[in-house]
């Protein structure tokens, strides 16, 4: 009898605790932005801003942003696109549109992909860097994940960390942000540099500092 009781209260905890993990992956507190993406500064790392762009309806539709940021810089003759999306609110278990799965059905293939650390707050800090070829074209991109409390770069990390904030807190806000630009000499040297000066302005975003 004394068994079975034991039994007994260790399924009730078991249930209670199943019961309780589902309530709490439910839970979500949608964040604000402190300031619009738009406000991003005009000109960084000796970019300038040519224009704010809308994305395609069904584009949109698939993504399913709070907001986002599609804006064109311009140095010289070059070119670089900038593109941000912010969310709100993430459900656990989901994560945001990858580039390394959206580029090829958008014609491009990767063919060459790795990592690159940007200085940030006084530590390193990793971000995707893919060389991507499609139309004739070859582009570098440069991509992370950015909340207002941490940078990564792994998909799986990410899923991981949002399911933990999930239980946590609720508070699963969090961006993709994605620095394009044309595959060339001195490339991803530039990509680096518009990053570190990018992911502080990005962090005043979510924060107001």
């Amino acid at each position: 009898m004394k068994h079975l009781s034991v039994r007994f209260i260790a399924t009730i905890l078991l249930l209670s605790g199943t019961i309780l993990a589902a309530v709490l992956a439910e839970r979500r507190i949608p964040m604000d932005l402190a300031f619009p993406l738009d406000r991003l500064d005009q000109q960084i790392s000796g970019w300038s801003a040519a224009g704010d762009s809308e994305l395609d309806s069904i584009v949109v539709r698939v993504l399913k942003p709070t907001s986002y940021l599609s804006r064109t810089y311009r140095k010289q003759n070059r070119q670089l696109d900038l593109f941000v999306a912010y969310y709100s609110e993430q459900r656990a278990g989901e994560n945001m549109h990858s580039p390394k799965h959206c580029l090829p059905g958008g014609g491009w293939e990767i063919w060459k992909q790795g990592s690159l650390s940007v200085p940030f707050e006084g530590k390193q800090v990793k971000v995707n860097n893919y060389s991507i070829q499609g139309t004739g074209r070859r582009m570098l991109m440069v991509y992370w994940y950015q909340s207002d409390s941490r940078i990564i770069a792994s998909e799986y990390l990410g899923k991981f960390l949002l399911a933990r904030d999930t239980l946590l807190t609720g508070r699963t806000a969090g961006s993709i942000v994605r620095v394009t630009l044309a595959d060339e000499p001195g490339a991803q040297e530039e990509a680096a540099a518009f990053a570190t000066q990018l992911i502080p302005q990005v962090r005043r975003c979510f924060s107001g500092n």
